[in-house]
């Protein structure tokens, strides 16, 4: 009877410890963000229906309408649309793939336990602080990628129907008609483009939550902990991690696709024989491009960026095992006579701290630094020695279908872009 009215306090005193946690971040400021971005509430069936009604405008029959409608074949040669199909078709693509992530995502988990604020009872006070501050940070993230974009298309729709004259089709008055279009088109752009983006500023979010409960578990080293501690710790770790990779895994790999085979077609079609290339034809569909690959490099970036951390455990790990090693010896070698034996050899400080030199390193932290680690004296050689050896075998980080996202292969992917880019140039204007 005790222990279950122990177990309900320690409930209690979980929920409102979270419940906090929730108000100091402002979530509900938060949620109430995301609709007037994207519309994304599904909580009732009205709020649903309006969703997917502005999903299916905004996403497939406005750009249906700018491609058949608008591409302006007949016009002079400053309002011809010639890579208008390719532009629509990889920012509808892009915007389905990441609007059925976000509803999958909801839908399934809710936006609390999504954002992992269901477990934020179990983090120190810092990892909270640095959630709290970058969560409020994601929708800036987001603005500065989403509205430079939208102001450089909507200053091109807007030159390009100012202009255009009688030469598209209008309705009734040309200029209603034209802004009434240059409108629909503007926010359609707005929509596809703040939608995939917000994804990618979710994931990172997601990420770096993880980045600094890392950084807080790093801390373990310079205490005496328990093996056991630090052990069961790091799997919870990893849990997490898999939970992120097997969420997000489909909407990176298919990205990771769809971008790529924008950029080649894109690449393919400009650069062949008779092209018009010039900022009024080739702007839209530059624009385009630097807007995927923006969202692809958030991705891949926070991706790499997490497994390395992940990784880092691993030496951090060996660092401390080997400075308590040598502590160990050298207690020992001062119980025997050879101790006073004075030797050539330099001698280093064990306490060496060299990131207080003026130059330090780049991305030092607790996991990647230089600084020695405090000995661990209770601690046994055989379960130092074991807990390294699970770090060395039990490697941690973003999967995506079983392939680590980390730096090389970033540098894989590098070499195929390169490789087929290099073929299309040979292809196209006879670079070998």
């Amino acid at each position: 009877m005790e222990e279950d009215k122990t177990n309900t306090l320690l409930q209690t005193n979980k929920s409102s410890e979270t419940s906090v946690f929730e108000q100091t971040i402002e979530l509900k400021s938060f949620k109430s963000g995301l609709p007037t971005w994207v519309f994304l509430d599904h909580s009732t069936l009205l709020t649903t229906s309006l969703s997917w009604s502005l999903f299916f405008l905004l996403t497939i029959v406005v750009p249906l309408v700018s491609h058949f409608m608008f591409s302006c074949s007949n016009c002079d040669v400053m309002h011809q649309r010639p890579y208008d199909g390719i532009v629509q078709l990889s920012l509808s693509i892009l915007a389905t793939l990441s609007f059925v992530s976000l509803y999958s995502f909801t839908k399934k988990y809710g936006l609390r336990k999504f954002l992992f604020l269901d477990k934020m009872y179990d983090e120190s006070e810092k990892v909270r602080d640095g959630y709290a501050q970058q969560i409020q940070r994601s929708m800036k993230i987001l603005s500065f990628f989403v509205l430079p974009c939208f102001i450089a298309d909507a200053a091109y729709k807007i030159w390009w129907f100012a202009t255009s004259g009688n030469q598209i089709p209008y309705y009734y008055n040309v200029y209603l008609s034209n802004t009434f279009i240059c409108i629909l088109l503007m926010s359609s752009w707005l929509y596809r483009t703040s939608i995939f983006f917000l994804v990618c500023v979710l994931f990172r979010l997601i990420c770096y939550l993880q980045i600094l409960i890392m950084e807080d578990f790093a801390r373990v080293f310079e205490r005496e902990y328990d093996v056991a501690s630090i052990l069961i710790e790091h799997l919870r770790i990893r849990r997490h991690l898999r939970i992120i990779s097997h969420r997000f895994r489909r909407f990176i790999l298919f990205t990771l696709i769809l971008v790529t085979g924008s950029q080649f077609i894109s690449l393919l079609v400009t650069l062949k024989s008779g092209s018009i290339i010039n900022l009024s034809t080739a702007g839209e569909i530059s624009l385009c491009s630097i807007t995927l690959v923006a969202g692809l490099f958030i991705c891949l970036r926070t991706a790499a960026r997490i497994t390395h951390k992940a990784q880092s455990v691993t030496s951090l790990s060996a660092k401390w095992h080997a400075c308590a090693t040598i502590n160990n010896f050298d207690g020992l070698e001062d119980e025997t006579p050879s101790a006073q034996i004075t030797s050539s050899e330099p001698n280093f400080a064990a306490n060496a701290n060299w990131d207080t030199d003026n130059e330090e390193g780049d991305g030092d932290d607790a996991l990647d630094n230089t600084n020695m680690l405090p000995f661990s004296r209770t601690i046994s050689y055989q379960k130092r020695q074991a807990l390294v050896k699970y770090f060395e075998h039990n490697r941690a980080g973003i999967t995506v279908y079983g392939f680590t996202f980390d730096r090389t292969l970033l540098h894989w992917i590098f070499a195929v872009h390169l490789s087929l880019t290099l073929w299309i140039l040979n292809k196209t204007i006879g670079i070998s």
